[in-house]
């Protein structure tokens, strides 16, 4: 059974960091903003917004307030801090924004007779107000000047030229004005570990400087308080912890939530997690970045507590939120040329890709899309191939990356981009290829279809130094069993990490984003120039279509009478030379040639001309009339075998036209084969089968896909495109029983017709399988 289902001790109580602090089990449930405890070193009341009577004291009030928690129940504040102290707290909530939000009051003279003043801050949460006093550390009523520790500090940061600079300047000017033995900025990795960036220290310490901690040395509540609030003092990591009396508001029953107290009690865990670093006194302050938590600025105290009073602590905070909003822009001073360097290249992409109609320049260009981003290799899936440049996966493990990427990354469209520096974590089949792309960018072109740009970064092996062995999670025992305590050993422990690459930085992939906006413009315009060029297209068909019929219907007369005189002269030739009846022979074979190619014309013009009309055809009887038509016969030197392994599905599709496909390519494997047994196989690829669709375009990828084989003498792969060309023929002219080189074209047509798509599969020497689609068909077998 794991912790999640572990009642924890508290579950029927209020939860008291003092009372079940040592019975933690798992970082992850302990309630942080509701701890029931201050630290002892102040003292807490809560009063009723509605009269400003007390709710709730700390225990301790009487050591610092000079009167007991059941002296202060149920009294008016102005008992606390004075008629003129309680006309100040009601201006200040009536003109200050007070929520969540600690503002200072007023200082008090010590309450308990000789000793320091304290600082009073007030703020309201959920209907109350939450009054805090601390001792001001001094002796007198002189208060910093608030001004001068903040401004040298600002001019430093807007100059830093580089993150690195500015990180280091941050603990510089951190560690002056607070006057800690170590000042660290944290930053926060994407899987939630920690790493130092930069260090400012007392000279005989250690230093930290590139060390990593993992996730779990700040628990995931620890870090979402942080997103709230800016700052967290703990002036003595053994100072004891002072209970609310009572735990929980008798106005509503409720915990208070004390996430922005000062005096917030600290989880035991924590303060042993400092104890075992030799740490006496923290202060941690939050850098943000678009509201999220970029990282902490740690500060460590080693020689004993230190106190941080309210004016220097509000410095701090006015500090940690300027540095947030300087983070980034530091951030983008450093990457500007490069930022520039990038836009100008992809300028230059899409100045050559208007000029040349097309996006294949971004690959296969004098400069391509690698003189922009810095990466090992690029890949552009458009016009259903692969453009690649670099070093690339490979074209099969291309495809079922897309495939994850559109399924799993984009599906949703609010979500244009990917980039990730351990691909293998997040798509494991990517560790077969992490020496090219264990790094990934990768942005959609269109949503709506698999148009990818993507860039790939190589594996870079890296020796990760953590502070103390992350897997030592060690458990003590406790009032309720084994509970979970910090790790003590924090010595150096190396690990070397494998399939990772050099993260993708944000002017990197903000310069991707860009580019992909101006691709699709790009393709938007030249979508309303194919459309525009579409119905010109349509319209020169059907003319071209007309001219067709009538010039081979109109050619064949005179044509007839030509053949006829020459079969006339041939008879009437006796006495004809040898080389006139030559020539003579010749003219009839020439004008049948011209015949032939005529009465292709004439079928391919007719073919689409008449409206296409639909049914629910037996496919299996279709094929049944084709092979009757092309009339399989074995000769003396050939024998023929035909093949169905399986019934065919029916189809939604024209009767006469599906037939003419069949006749058209059994005629084809029939004509084109030398073998001695001649064998077709007719069979087809369910939607739902696994296997090989060699060559499938995409929009075929979810069709039932119909098949005609043979063991013939194949085609080489660069006249895939030829062979459905009119008129294209790629043998002799009489080779293989001749022919006018239409038959295939015709196929393509009629197929295209339906909506389908028609392509080959073939090798010289080893036989052709040319498939097709009729995408009605699966409509009809899932609604059947």
């Amino acid at each position: 059974m794991t912790n999640a289902f572990i009642p924890q001790p508290w579950a029927d109580q209020p939860y008291s960091v003092k009372r079940h602090g040592l019975t933690v089990t798992n970082c992850d449930a302990e309630p942080v903003r509701t701890p029931g405890c201050i630290q002892a070193h102040g003292a807490l009341l809560v009063l009723r917004l509605s009269d400003l009577t007390v709710l709730q004291a700390s225990e301790n009030s009487h050591a610092i307030l000079g009167q007991a928690p059941d002296r202060l129940l149920g009294r008016a504040c102005m008992d606390i801090v004075g008629v003129e102290g309680e006309a100040r707290l009601r201006e200040l909530l009536a003109k200050e924004p007070t929520d969540r939000n600690p503002l200072y009051l007023l200082t008090l003279p010590c309450l308990t007779g000789a000793g320091e003043s304290l600082d009073v801050t007030a703020h309201t949460v959920d209907g109350v107000v939450i009054l805090e006093f601390e001792s001001t550390g001094r002796k007198d009523s002189a208060q910093p000047d608030y001004y001068s520790l903040v401004k040298t500090t600002v001019a430093r940061l807007q100059t830093a030229a580089t993150m690195q600079q500015f990180c280091d300047v941050v603990t510089q000017e951190i560690q002056q004005l607070t006057g800690q033995d170590r000042v660290m900025v944290y930053k926060f990795h994407a899987d939630g570990h920690g790493e130092v960036v930069a260090e400012s220290k007392r000279a005989d310490l250690d230093p930290w400087l590139g060390l990593h901690y993992p996730a779990e040395d700040i628990p995931k509540p620890a870090r979402d308080v942080f997103t709230k609030t800016w700052l967290r003092p703990v002036p003595d990591v053994s100072d004891a912890l002072a209970e609310l009396v009572p735990l929980v508001n008798p106005d509503t029953g409720l915990p208070l939530d004390m996430t922005y107290c000062a005096l917030r009690g600290v989880s035991i865990m924590y303060t042993e997690y400092l104890r075992n670093m030799g740490v006496a006194a923290a202060l941690t302050m939050a850098i943000r970045r678009d509201d999220a938590l970029w990282g902490l600025i740690a500060c460590h105290h080693y020689s004993g507590p230190r106190r941080v009073p309210y004016q220097v602590r509000a410095a701090c905070e006015f500090l940690s939120q300027v540095v947030s909003l300087q983070h980034q822009a530091a951030s983008d001073r450093e990457h500007t040329a490069y930022r520039l360097a990038i836009d100008d290249t992809h300028r230059q992409l899409l100045d050559v890709a208007i000029s040349e109609g097309g996006l294949a320049c971004l690959t296969d260009g004098a400069r391509t899309l690698l003189d922009g981003i810095r990466a090992g290799g690029s890949a552009l899936y458009y016009l259903d191939r692969w453009w690649c440049t670099g070093a690339t996966p490979e074209e099969v493990q291309l495809d079922a990356l897309a495939d994850w990427l559109m399924t799993a990354q984009f599906a949703d469209v609010a979500r244009p981009v990917y980039a990730t520096d351990r691909l293998a974590q997040s798509y494991p089949p990517a560790a077969a290829f992490a020496d090219v792309a264990s790094g990934l960018l990768a942005l959609p072109i269109a949503i709506s279809e698999r148009s990818l740009m993507l860039w790939f970064r190589p594996e870079t092996l890296q020796t990760v130094k953590w502070g103390g062995n992350p897997a030592d999670k060690p458990t003590v025992p406790g009032p309720h069993g084994p509970r979970l305590t910090p790790r003590r050993s924090f010595e150096l422990f190396t690990e070397s990490v494998r399939q990772r690459a050099l993260p993708w930085i944000p002017a990197e992939i903000e310069a991707a984003s860009v580019l992909r906006l101006r691709v699709i413009e790009l393709v938007v315009g030249r979508s309303e120039r194919r459309a525009v060029q579409a119905t010109d297209l349509m319209r020169s068909n059907e003319e071209l279509d007309a001219f067709a019929y009538v010039a081979s219907h109109d050619l064949k007369e005179p044509l007839r009478g030509i053949t006829q005189y020459a079969h006339q002269l041939l008879a009437d030739s006796t006495d004809t030379d040898s080389s006139g009846r030559s020539k003579l022979d010749g003219l009839v074979r020439l004008t049948s040639r011209m015949d032939s190619l005529l009465d292709s014309l004439l079928h391919f013009s007719r073919v689409g001309g008449d409206e296409l009309s639909l049914e629910i055809v037996d496919v299996d009887d279709v094929l049944s009339e084709a092979v009757e038509i092309v009339g399989f016969r074995t000769s003396d030197t050939q024998e023929v075998e035909v093949v169905v392994a399986r019934p065919l599905p029916a189809a939604r599709c024209n009767r006469v036209r599906c037939r003419q496909v069949l006749v058209n390519l059994l005629s084809n494997a029939l004509k084109y084969n030398d073998k001695a047994v001649r064998r077709i196989e007719i069979g087809y690829i369910g939607p739902d089968e696994t296997g090989p669709r060699p060559g499938c375009p995409e929009r075929s990828l979810g069709a039932t896909i119909y098949f005609v084989a043979d063991n013939g003498i194949g085609i080489q792969a660069h006249h895939f495109k030829q062979i459905f060309k009119l008129f294209k023929r790629l043998h002799g002219r009489e080779a293989y029983g001749g022919g006018a080189g239409a038959g295939l074209t015709i196929v393509r047509k009629l197929v295209e017709q339906h909506g389908g798509q028609v392509w080959v599969d073939s090798a010289a020497g080893q036989g052709s399988t040319f498939y097709f689609t009729l995408p009605d068909t699966q409509q009809l077998i899932a609604t059947a």
